[in-house]
């Protein structure tokens, strides 16, 4: 993709911003503030504008406080503060798009479904944080966003989710005449971010457009902001609303959280999926070398003082084989959780014999799985006759000769991760699901909804429209090339797995005790570190469970903004761990 060229129509007077590789004049600085920076939560913004000594940025960057992500922009001399300093700091490896004001287009129709709001309590600002953690981002103090946003130098909206009033995006303003008296009349936007595993197209371009709407009625003149070089889907998206590339540069401090920016193992890193560089990350922000061995299998060697650690993913080193056979064959699992006086469903294993088709009479429903796998593969769910226990013990055969059938209990599907025999986090996953526009088939809404999960998750997670989906599709009523009403929403698959689509929402406060009991006395039967536990529970808060099954590789990055990662770094790297 082309980016489109810095637009020639900028003024040309000697701005402070619109031209700041020139001096600019006298006047210009004497109307400004001087020396402003501003607190994020994040980080701080440092307007490299209002400072007359470029040096003096320098130092201010020095004074970065840990964890925190300080950036500084709008340098009359970016390179030459960094020549100055290359051992503390580099420029970003961002793109600076500004969208003037009087180019701007308002969109034809609203989008519909999502509500577009200022942050209204501080219950909003920690939904903020959880959307920022799934994306990856650096967390704000909820307090500090809390008290910028009954200021007018900031802005924070959300997206709310007009069904369910849920929070499904955010994107933070910044007015630079309220903050320094900016001669030029600008604004910046800080922080857009989505929930990736919200349903609702066009979130982000509807956080776009309120913000930009909201300071050019406040009477601003253009509006820029900061995209990473490669984040292709928020380039074509800020190119569709008419933002042009202009030649600003960020300057940032090197510090952990920006190694991967400017350390020749960039690209090692990056090509991580999330649920290894969720750890790389964490164990590079505290020091732990990090060495990619097999960047498409997860694989790492992790490196601190004398100990050495190879993982791949949540699996380490510290997980023995037979940990991991106990997780692998859900039949050892059964037992071994069923000898611990801990519940599992009804079940048994196929033999193909009558036999099979007398228990799922006797049990009513039942789901059909292989004895060994993962993500979903080869399972059936909702079998209720003879033809259909057959079809789907050929199909859990494709995976695993070795076919359990048990007995389908419903209620909510439960994952709990449990580290260093305490639970860490729990969340509820759901089906994959699609929201009808009432123009759209099925067939492209699945597409769609497949393609934005694929986005958000580097790929891990795809909607497959196969016969389980048609069967899903048909038992609803509907079929692939059927059109789905305005707000409808159809759930395309019976089981919640993550890379079949599904989404997972976090309800670690909720947790039973009782629940997060069992989960303990699981993970030490089983004698593993770290496992994801499947749980079917008719409420997370009450103590009625199942066990289904345990994972020796949980998905870490699926349950931010638990501290996930952190827990699993402490596990192997005790020493690393931050002072309480």
């Amino acid at each position: 993709m082309q980016p489109k060229r810095f637009d020639p129509r900028y003024p040309r007077d000697e701005g402070v911003s619109t031209r700041s590789w020139l001096k600019p004049s006298e006047h210009a600085l004497a109307e400004m503030d001087p020396d402003v920076v501003l607190e994020c939560g994040w980080g701080r913004l440092i307007f490299g504008q209002t400072f007359k000594d470029q040096a003096e940025i320098g130092r201010v960057l020095r004074a970065e406080a840990e964890g925190r992500r300080d950036i500084a922009l709008y340098l009359r001399d970016p390179h030459v503060l960094v020549a100055m300093r290359p051992d503390e700091l580099f420029i970003d490896p961002s793109l600076t798009y500004r969208l003037w004001f009087h180019h701007y287009r308002s969109a034809r129709q609203p989008q519909r479904g999502i509500v577009v709001r200022k942050m209204r309590t501080q219950a909003d600002a920690e939904a903020t944080n959880r959307i920022y953690a799934v994306n990856g981002m650096v967390t704000a103090d909820p307090e500090v966003m809390w008290a910028n946003q009954r200021t007018r130098v900031f802005t924070y909206l959300v997206a709310e989710d007009a069904d369910t009033g849920e929070v499904i995006g955010t994107v933070t303003g910044v007015d630079h005449t309220k903050a320094f008296n900016d001669p030029e009349k600008g604004s910046s936007l800080w922080c857009l971010a989505v929930d990736p595993q919200s349903p609702k197209p066009g979130v982000g371009e509807a956080l776009v457009r309120t913000l930009v709407e909201r300071y050019q009625a406040r009477g601003a003149a253009y509006m820029d902001l900061s995209v990473l070089h490669d984040n292709e889907a928020a380039i074509r998206l800020y190119e569709k609303l008419d933002f042009v590339r202009v030649p600003v540069f960020c300057v940032k401090r090197k510090n952990p959280i920006n190694e991967p920016l400017f350390t020749s193992g960039v690209e090692e890193i990056s090509d991580l999926n999330p649920y290894a560089k969720l750890i790389a990350d964490e164990a590079l922000r505290r020091g732990v070398r990090v060495r990619v061995l097999d960047a498409a299998w997860g694989e790492m060697e992790l490196a601190h003082g004398g100990r050495t650690i190879v993982t791949r993913e949540a699996l380490s080193e510290l997980t023995t084989a037979v940990a991991m056979s106990r997780c692998d064959d859900k039949r050892a699992t059964r037992r071994v959780l069923t000898a611990a006086g801990l519940r599992v469903p009804r079940g048994r294993e196929s033999d193909g014999t009558e036999a099979d088709a007398a228990f799922l009479e006797e049990i009513g429903e039942a789901v059909v799985k292989p004895a060994r796998g993962e993500q979903g593969l080869g399972i059936t769910v909702g079998v209720s006759d003879a033809e259909h226990l057959e079809r789907a013990i050929e199909l859990a055969r494709g995976f695993c000769q070795d076919v359990l059938i048990e007995e389908c209990v419903r209620g909510e599907d439960l994952r709990v991760v449990v580290i260093d025999h305490a639970v860490t986090a729990a969340a509820v996953r759901r089906p994959a699901a699609v929201i009808g526009t009432g123009k759209h088939t099925i067939a492209e809404l699945i597409d769609k909804q497949s393609r934005r999960r694929a986005a958000a998750t580097d790929g891990e997670a795809t909607i497959p429209v196969d016969d389980h989906t048609r069967d899903c599709i048909a038992q609803a009523g509907y079929g692939l090339e059927d059109v789905l009403g305005e707000g409808e929403s159809l759930r395309v698959r019976r089981t919640a797995n993550l890379h079949t689509g599904g989404t997972i929402h976090d309800v670690t406060p909720k947790l039973h005790a009782d629940l997060a009991e069992a989960c303990i006395t699981a993970s030490r039967v089983i004698d593993i570190p770290v496992v994801g536990l499947d749980l079917l529970v008719p409420a997370v808060d009450g103590p009625d469970y199942v066990f289904v099954e345990a994972n020796e590789r949980p998905g870490l990055a699926n349950h931010e903004p638990q501290p996930t990662a952190q827990r699993f770094v402490d596990l192997l790297f005790p020493q690393t761990r931050s002072p309480v």
